[in-house]
């Protein structure tokens, strides 16, 4: 593998205008074709296997003609204080506005008066009520003027002094993450200039993941609609490919200039810095790519299609690293290393010619990396209880983990869904937001109308049930529907043990009828998506660590150092997991990252951790513990290639954490609950795996085991695949041939061929 890469390196470096005019010729293309592929309309979402999803399967079947994709709005009014929304002047008002609805787009499918006496929809109080409007497109479909008449709805209501606020979908945009997302790539590229002392080196790592992560987003674009992905989709590959992109170009970029400091041609340099951090660069990509297209276990449509969409964006990352970079490398000529380090080589190169010394670079120096390892390895019992224990107690929450999938309730308090909500909430009850749908299988049942009135009598009597409306039989009078309003607010458990009650009668009359009832709606959806979620959790976790374990393996030459990678992946992920429901469903310092009303968590959020996380963690995992591994097969004892390790090592990876740190920070920011829920999880997991896992935890295991950390029984030494990860087999081939005289220009008339 080194060797292979080094020789691409190399031919980069050397024909890099070619390989430089082939990714920007692939960027075009795929710039073509995403500003030419039409718009992606549907963002759809299903659940295969779950008896929500049958129910909506069933509806869509039996009721031909009524579209569930279409958007819906509610325009809530509350009358002014001491008034009824009854009230002659008041009716009229909002009936007015039913009338301005119906003529105010043509894409509008039905507006629902409140004051119909067959659906009325006025709270008892007789404040409140509210028009249900339907469109015959998707909230994506709808054109500037019906959301700007479905927005101007009630003006006149409003400075009546009455209250008017608007609910649903069809004004759903895309949420906003303000201006922290753009701190976060400012701070990247401080940190990049600190990191290595010049632009142009801290621009390299920018440019080339921008230039990987627009080919990536550009072709989900380009082929968004004809495989139906949804906007998330190309936000979570944007996410992952930026962060990794910059990553990988840190590494290598690092690399390179270490070569250059132990007095390597520019050409030379490149050539190794590919092959031995490249390899590394390739087996971290691929453990990401195992953690993302191993979300298709999961077996839900959308996950699938973010996660195998994000590892197509990695696999453009590990591309542009190993042939881009080298050959932007070329192009930067000596202004990759900073002004004072330039003078050093100058010097250093014009001292060897004096003294015909052969220029192999300073002696190993000293620097933050080599002094915290030291420490680490003095006193490695203290360290590991210190990072076990503290990342144990922030873990503690997480065990009063409840998962669900945020609605309106969710949105800030100043929002107009959110206002609408709790109008509705405080009007019908807790449980009218979250309202179940219920349909009835008749086909095979010989007493259509008793089973009806048996399944509503016994329903209504459930302690958590506030209204069941009548059965309504489609035309064929196989299938019936009817609504069942909850007591309870929609992600409460209550609401969840009444989805689950109903079904419970279903199976009787099944057995007893034939016929089948099901249970769907926002809220079922939901439930069954969080159970689908936590059913699916431990499988997904015991694939992806085991097949990363087996990678690691080959990667290491060792069973204990990727079992302690495994395990201290597992540390880090439960405690950022316990800090995310202390912060979102707890509360605790909710003000400071602006959570305004906690709540379950979302159910995709533990699932979603793992496969980002362990991806991104076993980066740190291999960059770090392969220099180690490097100078372990180069002939230095455990406890010097620890240091030696970090003394190459810590920086870049502190650099790269804090890079990734910051992007995802920036999403915190957002004023959607979801995004900032996301954002401040990866944010905590990649700080906890990094700064406490690998760079604490992982050398005071190393010190504890010493000489044993790289044992390997010899029959499974012989079966792995030895990839010459560490770049030994390399060396030795590279020393061989300058020996012989050969590494001049018959070695590169050699790589060229």
């Amino acid at each position: 593998m080194a060797t292979f890469l080094y020789s691409i390196g190399r031919f980069a470096f050397r024909r890099r205008r070619l390989v430089a005019l082939v990714w920007v010729a692939l960027l075009a293309i795929a710039g073509v074709g995403a500003a030419t592929a039409s718009t992606a309309t549907s963002n759809s979402f299903s659940i295969p296997g779950t008896e929500a999803q049958r129910a909506f399967d069933l509806l869509e079947e039996r009721y031909p003609g009524q579209s569930a994709d279409g958007a819906s709005a509610r325009v809530v009014f509350k009358a002014p204080e001491g008034e009824k929304i009854t009230a002659p002047e008041n009716a009229a008002e909002v009936s007015g506005i039913v009338k301005e609805l119906q003529d105010g787009s043509d894409q509008i499918a039905s507006v629902a008066d409140p004051f119909d006496k067959k659906a009325p929809a006025v709270s008892q109080d007789g404040t409140t009520a509210y028009i249900s409007v339907t469109y015959d497109v998707s909230s994506f479909e709808l054109t500037e003027e019906t959301r700007d008449s479905l927005k101007n709805a009630g003006n006149d209501a409003r400075e009546g002094g009455m209250t008017v606020e608007i609910g649903g979908d069809a004004l759903m945009v895309m949420p906003e993450t303000g201006i922290t997302e753009v701190i976060g790539v400012v701070v990247a590229g401080i940190v990049l200039v600190i990191t290595f002392g010049s632009l142009v080196a801290a621009g390299l790592p920018l440019i080339t993941a921008l230039i990987g992560v627009g080919i990536g987003v550009s072709a989900i674009t380009a082929l968004a609609s004809v495989m139906d992905l949804g906007s998330t989709t190309a936000t979570l590959a944007m996410m992952i490919g930026l962060a990794v992109g910059i990553d990988y170009a840190l590494f290598i970029v690092s690399r390179y200039r270490a070569e250059l400091a132990e007095g390597r041609e520019r050409e030379e340099a490149a050539g190794r810095a590919v092959g031995t951090a490249g390899s590394a660069v390739v087996f971290a990509g691929l453990t990401v790519v195992i953690a993302l297209a191993g979300l298709t276990v999961v077996n839900i449509p959308i996950l699938t299609k973010m996660g195998l969409a994000a590892a197509g964006t990695v696999v453009l990352a590990v591309l542009v690293a190993i042939t881009l970079i080298p050959a932007f490398l070329g192009f930067a000529g000596e202004r990759i290393v900073s002004r004072k380090d330039r003078k050093a080589l100058k010097a250093a190169a014009e001292q060897a010619a004096a003294t015909g010394e052969v220029l192999v670079g300073d002696a190993p120096r000293d620097n933050g990396g080599t002094r915290w390892s030291r420490f680490v390895q003095r006193r490695p019992v203290m360290v590991l209880l210190a990072g076990v224990i503290g990342l144990g107690v922030i873990a503690i929450p997480a065990a009063s983990l409840e998962m669900g999938l945020p609605d309106d309730g969710a949105q800030p308090k100043s929002s107009s869904p959110r206002k609408a909500y709790d109008l509705l909430s405080d009007g019908f009850g807790p449980g009218f937001n979250g309202p179940l749908v219920g349909v009835v299988d008749l086909k095979n049942s010989d007493d259509q109308d008793a089973v009806l009135k048996r399944i509503t009598g016994e329903i209504q009597k459930n302690d958590h049930v506030a209204i069941v409306t009548p059965p309504a039989p489609n035309q064929a009078g196989d299938t019936a529907t009817f609504q069942v309003i909850p007591k309870d607010r929609p992600n409460s458990t209550e609401t969840e043990t009444l989805v689950h009650d109903i079904r419970d009668l279903g199976d009787t009359l099944k057995s007893e009828d034939g016929a089948e009832v099901y249970v769907t709606g926002a809220t079922a959806m939901n439930i069954d998506f969080s159970e689908k979620m936590n059913d699916a959790l431990l499988p997904y976790l015991a694939l992806v660590v085991g097949l990363a374990f087996l990678l690691l393996m080959v990667v290491f030459r060792s069973i204990l150092v990727p079992l302690k990678a495994a395990l201290g992946f597992l540390l880090s992920v439960v405690a950022a997991l316990g800090a995310v429901v202390a912060v979102f469903q707890w509360g605790w310092l909710g003000g400071l990252f602006g959570v305004e009303q906690p709540g379950p968590i979302m159910s995709v959020m533990p699932i979603l951790m793992v496969g980002v996380v362990f991806g991104l963690a076993m980066d740190y995992e291999v960059f770090l513990v392969t220099r180690m591994r490097e100078a372990y097969v180069h002939g230095e004892s455990p406890s010097e290639a620890i240091t030696t390790g970090f003394r190459h090592g810590a920086r870049v990876v502190t650099a790269a954490a804090v890079i990734m740190i910051a992007v995802f920070a920036g999403f915190i920011g957002s004023s959607e609950q979801m995004i900032k829920m996301i954002g401040f999880g990866l944010a905590i997991a990649v700080f906890f795996d990094a700064f406490v896992v690998r760079m604490a935890i992982v050398p005071a295991v190393l010190a504890l085991l010493g000489q044993r950390a790289w044992w390997l029984p010899r029959w499974l030494d012989r079966a792995l695949p030895d990839f010459d990860v560490e770049g030994d087999k390399l060396r030795k081939k590279l020393d061989g041939d300058a020996a012989e005289g050969g590494s001049g220009k018959e070695e590169r008339e050699t790589v060229s061929v």
